[in-house]
């Protein structure tokens, strides 16, 4: 073999080997790590949920009574929109068919992400008839949507927030480059479109749920504080 070649062949084993090492000390080391910390950033984003909801409920009491759910829903989805700041949490998220029950934040930077799955600030909240978009990690912090891939078409995905109960159906997923922020534009229907890295350990592309929105339910708040129901 020329020297040249072997030169080659010995740095791009060890690139790999550099590769292999950096994914194994994140699953050995940091995943349990930010595993612990993204539990405990979630619980305490729970508690100011409940605070969050309880004060909207005190100031939303407008008089919208007798306009129909989505109308009522739409109206206080801005309102809440106005009150809320980036890295708030501003609801939960729950998908059944791969185990995910997490409280939702607002927005998508660094920091906000390692606690749960954030909304696109540039996307509006649910109930404003158009398109909300939400990133979540699929390695470390938890890893809310790990399984993203195992989702199927007709799974449930719901989003409750302290206005509104929102339950949408998988249409389908798809891998897109991260270049692609299209997939979050307004398609003509109420829809969520979930986004996480892909593949695992890596952020070359993107993998992206669709789901459609199949049924709203109002909320009203408890005496304890916590949106029920009614």
């Amino acid at each position: 073999m020329h020297r040249g070649s072997r030169i080659l062949s010995i740095t791009l084993i060890t690139a790999g080997l550099v590769v292999l090492a950096d994914a194994l000390v994140t699953l050995v080391w940091q995943e349990p790590f930010s595993s612990a910390y993204g539990s405990l950033q979630q619980s305490r984003a729970d508690d100011r949920l409940d605070e969050i909801a309880a004060e909207f409920g005190g100031s939303a009491a407008a008089d919208i009574a007798d306009l129909p759910v989505d109308e009522q829903v739409r109206v206080l989805a801005k309102l809440f929109d106005e009150q809320v700041e980036k890295g708030d949490p501003i609801g939960r998220i729950e998908i059944d068919a791969i185990g995910v029950d997490k409280v939702l934040m607002n927005g998508t930077d660094t920091a906000t992400l390692k606690t749960g799955p954030g909304r696109y600030l540039s996307t509006p909240l649910p109930g404003r008839r158009s398109t909300t978009a939400v990133a979540g990690h699929r390695t470390t912090y938890g890893a809310p949507f790990n399984r993203i891939d195992d989702l199927d078409k007709g799974d449930e995905i719901r989003v409750e927030m302290p206005y509104g109960a929102f339950t949408y159906e998988v249409e389908g997923t798809e891998v897109v480059s991260p270049e692609r922020f299209e997939v979050t534009r307004p398609v003509g229907y109420e829809r969520i479109v979930l986004t996480a890295c892909h593949p695992e350990y890596s952020a070359a592309e993107r993998i992206v749920a669709y789901g459609r929105l199949v049924d709203i339910g109002s909320f009203a708040v408890s005496g304890e504080g916590r949106w029920q129901a009614p």
